[in-house]
């Protein structure tokens, strides 16, 4: 997952049984031990191989969990003014506002994620300078606009992405009002964006639901269709512009490859556990097309050569309308079956963190992190993580 996904499951799985369990959710850092007795001990893991971060410094600086231990801030900013403005809005929300610790610190983490994304992408940390002049506000409009493009591809939600706005929004305001800007340039900003504040939290389906989904496709597409959405846990938009030469079958490990801007996780690579024989079956069938130009879902009427993700998402909800599968009295949609395969997979990491209680206890270790990094190999680490996910993808596409 994303950290903006990992993100979700903290407030919408963790956060409500640390309330049950008598912590403050809004403050409190889960330890490893508290993560590992209810079946997340899998986040650890994503954590560090995948984002290089501790548990800790995820809660802390990413979720915006109060850390009793922290030491003052870097904002990582060249301008003086700036600084001391974003620090006075800071101050204030908690004084004045009587805002809790731990929102001002989320307030800060959004914050500094907007100074060093403008940053990128205008290579100037200097926020306040272009707002003290009216005639600078449509070019520092767009500016800030640019901002929203990035949080609109970058995050996976609606709901973060509103959030983010709003705190920037409110420091905007905050310098205008202290009469440190003439304006406000996203006093309109959510006009530009379709943004639902009230987007449904994304369900996932089970492996029975999604079962009953594949034994309704007809034709080799379909096949393909469903298992690269539930089987791989890839986008609408990545199934829609899947080609040919991203396919790596040969190889003793198969797979997909993403290049730059191909992916909104950037470029890498995704693994085929499962479904190897449905895309070869495919890439056959569309090699005897003497017309073809390499998409998995060749499209002659589109531009871009292949099906939009829209299309992939109505074909999607087709099938499950055909299985008579419904999910909170609504057709389920393709972001269900994604958020299938990372439930899976999380499941599968902590079974194999489970599988190691013995050896932990065995050699004394704290805990079966430990024995993942220490005592067992990478390749060793990979294969049973890979048996563990085969499993559960054979129980939902199995015959």
């Amino acid at each position: 997952m994303s950290l903006d996904e990992l993100v979700d499951v903290y407030w919408q799985d963790i956060a409500p049984k640390r309330y049950r369990d008598g912590f403050d959710e809004d403050r409190d850092v889960p330890t490893y031990n508290w993560l590992t007795e209810h079946g997340y001990s899998g986040i650890a893991y994503a954590l560090r191989e995948h984002h290089d971060l501790t548990p800790k410094q995820f809660f802390v600086a990413i979720v915006g969990l109060e850390d009793e231990e922290s030491e003052g801030w870097e904002w990582n900013v060249d301008h003086d003014a700036t600084v001391n403005a974003l620090e006075a809005y800071l101050t204030s929300i908690e004084t004045r506002g009587g805002r809790a610790e731990s929102t001002v610190e989320t307030h800060r983490t959004r914050l500094a994620k907007w100074v060093r994304t403008y940053r990128e992408l205008h290579g100037a940390d200097a926020l306040l300078e272009p707002l003290s002049e009216l005639d600078q506000q449509p070019r520092e409009i767009e500016r800030c606009l640019a901002v929203l493009d990035v949080f609109d591809e970058e995050l996976s939600t609606d709901r973060s992405k509103l959030e983010y706005l709003h705190v920037a929004r409110a420091w905007y305001a905050f310098v205008k009002r202290r009469k440190y800007a003439k304006y406000n340039p996203l006093a309109e900003a959510g006009e530009e964006f379709g943004w639902e504040a009230s987007e449904p939290d994304p369900k996932a389906l089970s492996a029975l639901q999604v079962r009953r989904i594949y034994s309704e496709v007809d034709s080799p597409e379909a096949e393909l269709l469903v298992v690269a959405l539930a089987g791989w846990g890839l986008r609408p938009s990545e199934v829609a512009a899947l080609h040919v030469e991203q396919v790596a079958l040969e190889s003793e490990d198969p797979h997909l490859s993403f290049g730059d801007g191909e992916r909104k996780n950037g470029p890498g690579e995704v693994t085929l556990l499962y479904g190897v024989d449905v895309v070869a079956d495919r890439i056959d069938a569309l090699t005897d097309r003497e017309t073809w130009n390499g998409y998995l879902f060749p499209s002659r009427s589109s531009s871009t050569g292949h099906v939009s993700a829209s299309t992939i998402r109505r074909r999607f909800k087709q099938l499950a309308d055909s299985a008579g599968v419904v999910v909170d009295g609504e057709t389920p949609t393709p972001k269900m079956g994604r958020r299938f395969w990372y439930s899976a997979y999380q499941e599968a990491v902590g079974e194999v963190l489970e599988g190691l209680e013995g050896v932990a206890e065995d050699q004394g270790s704290s805990s079966t992190e430990v024995v993942l990094r220490n005592y067992l190999s990478r390749e060793q680490e990979r294969k049973a993580r890979r048996r563990r996910m085969y499993e559960k993808l054979e129980t939902a596409f199995g015959q």
